[in-house]
Parts: C-alpha cells; structure tokens; sequence
C-alpha cells in the first residue's frame, strides 16, 4: 500500500498555509473548509486566507485535513498546523502520537467524577481483549519476529529481549483483569479528584519522624500534673 499522501496541508516559509494534491471530491471538501483557490499560468494550488490569524488558520487547516481523513484521504497535516497534537517538553512536535494518547488517558482518569466513569478509562488499558495491554503485548510479539528475520546472533538476543517483555504484558494482564470491575465496585460518586486525593494524602499522612498524623488545630502542649505536697504529719 503506498504510503505517499493524497493531500498535503502545509504552512509555508511566507507563512501561508497551502494545500496541494486530491482530485475533484477533495478539492470540494478544502474549499467547503475555508481553502480558496490560487492560479498560475502553469498550475494552482489552494491556500487559506491571509490575515486570519495563527490560531485561526491551525483550526481551519486541521478541520479540513479531519474532513479529508473521514472520507478515506491520506493526508499529511503540518505538525504545526494541527490543533488535535498534544505536546510535552520532550516532544515538542507531537510526534509521539501513540504516547501521548496514552497521555490524554490517564488525564482523563485524573479529572474522572465516579469510579465507573474511572473503571471505563481502566478497561481501555486493561481490557484482556482489545486493551492496549494485550495490544502492546502483540506488538512486540511483532518486534521479535521482525527481529528474528535478521537470522544473526544480535538479531536472535534482541529478539529474546521482545519475546519477554511480551511475556511480561500478558502476565501483567492475567494480573489486572478483573481490575475494571473492581474499581465499578468501590461505590459511589468520588468527591474529590485524584488531585486532590492525593494533596489530602500528603497533608495527614504520618510524619517520617515522629509517626504522627499532623493536625490542622493542636492544642498547647501540657506536662504532666505536678503532684501535690505532701500534707504535714500531726
């Protein structure tokens, strides 16, 4: 299957957000999105507006390559372009899609309200049959034969190296997969979030010194009774 795209949405270095490529049905769905067209005597192209603005044109150029996708596109979509990338310090660009979807997971299950809105997020990592644990187990399944097609002493170690870790994910998945159910299990709403869970931890939990659980209010430290003296003898 080729792997060239049908339609290219880029932002030039004059800044102008362009896109090239598509028959006749793509070409009706950029310009349904905002795109105008741009001739030459020899060729043209379609662009976006100028003076829309930045934010403006990134929404308008991934609305249309999302358009495009829906109907079977190969579209590349300029890194810069797409509103829907999330990024992290580490990939500026976003080009670790697949981590970073991940990513919005677990920030989805930091701001979950219930515990089911919490065990439905649980389950799509979790799930013994299509869960990105058993999914990722596949996956280096994949790796070591891929590995292995080397049919050479680096090739058969590194090809080991996948076949455990693979045996590591379906053990981890026998271990947790019944976890879904139980967190449904824990009951009612959660009144508090994760966040928030974790802050009232750290503000009662016992000190590492004394082993005692601060107190929001204490009261004044008091010694012990003086005794009383000794009454005289007769």
């Amino acid at each position: 299957m080729s792997t060239t795209p049908d339609v290219v949405i880029t932002r030039e270095p004059t800044a102008n957000v362009t896109a090239e490529g598509g028959d006749e049905l793509a070409v009706t769905l950029l310009k349904r999105a905002g795109f105008v067209i741009e001739t030459t005597p020899r060729s043209f192209w379609y662009r976006l507006p100028w003076d829309m603005g930045e934010q403006r044109e990134n929404r308008m150029a991934s609305h249309a390559a999302r358009m495009l996708t829906a109907v079977g596109y190969q579209v590349e979509l300029d890194p810069g372009l797409d509103v829907t990338r999330i990024t992290t310090p580490t990939d500026p660009l976003g080009t670790r899609v697949h981590g970073q979807q991940i990513l919005s997971l677990t920030d989805q299950l930091n701001g979950a309200e219930t515990y089911a809105g919490a065990a439905d997020l649980v389950e799509h990592v979790a799930d013994p049959d299509d869960g990105v644990l058993v999914r990722l187990g596949e996956f280096f399944e994949a790796a070591a034969v891929q590995a292995n097609m080397v049919d050479t002493a680096d090739g058969w170690d590194l090809s080991h190296v996948f076949e455990d870790s693979a045996a590591t994910l379906s053990s981890l998945g026998d271990d947790l997969r019944r976890v879904g159910e139980q967190m449904r299990a824990l009951g009612p709403p959660r009144k508090q979030s994760w966040q928030e869970g974790v802050a009232s931890y750290y503000a009662t939990a016992p000190s590492p010194r004394t082993g005692a659980a601060p107190a929001a209010s204490e009261e004044p430290s008091v010694g012990p009774p003086t005794p009383p003296k000794p009454g005289r003898s007769h």
